[in-house]
């Protein structure tokens, strides 16, 4: 028997993930429709769901959440054709409809939640800075020593998240996020396109610039490798093929 299985707090019950997506949005940009991305709520959902954790989904504002389009395995540009764990949440019914039902981060209950998950997209780096009260929250389940995570774009969470003494959360803290190879790689795919003119970037800041001049530790493993990193009971997961990375430290934080 090991430790967890005697601890008070949670013998008897499983673990209790709740996770974050984005709510949908327009790309200031493009003007594109943009929101949460699919591998980052699928693959750590099916690491959860295989622990027997339960999970549960929501948003800054709550209600019905959109997918960014390249996400989705169906999508005519192929980008995300192979991602079968996708595909197979979205072909559940019982699955596919919860994300047109999220509740507000308002409501998520500190106690009753094991660790907080904040999943990416492109909505993120549009609608994070205005969601205050998501920022609030991470803040609690990381100075209540709870998992508090973020992957991809969702951790632009980090550039606004402050410690209990005001100080950036991230200042001092080993961190990754969408790296900046990453977006120059986009930045070139929409040049190709036409969709954007040369020189015009996709985003209008960058995860890694930011928490670097936060005074966080950032790395990153490198063009799309899946990466995630733990610092105490903060992780964080490079870009959308970390899902699994990143579920993994947070069940090792969570004993398993």
């Amino acid at each position: 028997m090991s430790l967890k299985d005697v601890n008070p707090v949670t013998r008897g019950r499983p673990r209790r993930i709740a996770m974050v997506l984005a709510n949908p949005a327009t790309s200031p940009v493009t003007g594109w429709p943009v929101g949460f991305w699919w591998s980052e709520l699928t693959h750590p959902w099916l690491a959860f769901a295989e622990r027997g954790y339960e999970v549960e989904l929501f948003s800054p504002t709550g209600g019905a959440v959109a997918p960014d389009a390249m996400s989705d395995p169906r999508d005519a540009s192929g980008y995300s054709a192979g991602d079968l764990i996708s595909m197979g949440f979205i072909a559940t019914p019982a699955l596919a409809a919860r994300i047109e039902t999220t509740r507000p981060v308002s409501e998520i209950d500190l106690e009753r939640f094991d660790a907080i998950v904040v999943a990416g997209g492109q909505s993120p780096m549009v609608t994070f800075e205005a969601a205050t009260g998501l920022h609030r929250t991470f803040e609690a389940f990381h100075a209540a020593g709870k998992v508090a995570c973020a992957l991809c774009h969702g951790t632009a969470v980090l550039a606004f998240a402050k410690a209990p003494d005001g100080s950036p959360l991230v200042a001092g803290k080993t961190v990754t996020g969408f790296a900046n190879v990453e977006e120059d790689f986009a930045d070139e795919a929409v040049w190709s396109m036409g969709a954007l003119p040369r020189g015009r970037h996709l985003m209008t800041w960058r995860i890694e610039d930011r928490l670097k001049g936060l005074g966080a530790n950032y790395i990153q493993a490198g063009l799309w490798r899946g990466f995630a990193v733990r610092d105490g009971n903060l992780i964080t997961g490079q870009q959308n093929f970390s899902g699994g990375e990143t579920a993994a430290l947070v069940i090792e934080a969570l004993g398993g």
